[in-house]
């Protein structure tokens, strides 16, 4: 998969949850290389497959061509934030991918209830705009 936006963190632009990991990632990038796109947007549809998009539980990283999902797209979005995000990544990153997917479905099968559902996909400010994908 060709990546010419930089890393990318595909995420359900409904999720109260999903929300707050953007917010905070626009907070803690450093760099500001990670650009965000709503699985329900155009690019998700462009680059992803059928079944990630359809798939509202699985948030996406791409990062040099690699797609990943569920709690390994965390540990590499963490990653990327740098400073100790990359240090929580490691240890994330330690823990067998099953016994942390494990976690992720958990906390992703609750988190319309616990974080709620907005009626509509997230309207970056204009600061944010250009770190958004449609």
């Amino acid at each position: 998969m060709s990546d010419p936006h930089g890393p990318i963190l595909f995420f359900d632009g409904v999720c109260g949850l999903c929300n707050r990991v953007v917010d905070f990632s626009l907070r803690h990038d450093r760099n500001g290389l990670v650009r965000f796109a709503p699985l329900q947007g155009l690019m998700a549809a462009e680059l992803l497959t059928a079944d990630d998009v359809a798939d509202l539980d699985t948030v996406v990283f791409v990062d040099d061509g690699v797609l990943v999902r569920r709690s390994s797209a965390v540990v590499g979005l963490l990653r990327q934030l740098g400073g100790p995000w990359r240090f929580v990544a490691t240890l994330l990153w330690l823990v067998p991918r099953p016994l942390r997917d494990v976690g992720y479905r958990i906390v992703a099968h609750s988190r319309y209830r616990i974080f709620g559902r907005k009626d509509t996909c997230r309207v970056p400010t204009p600061r944010e705009r250009k770190r958004f994908l449609d």
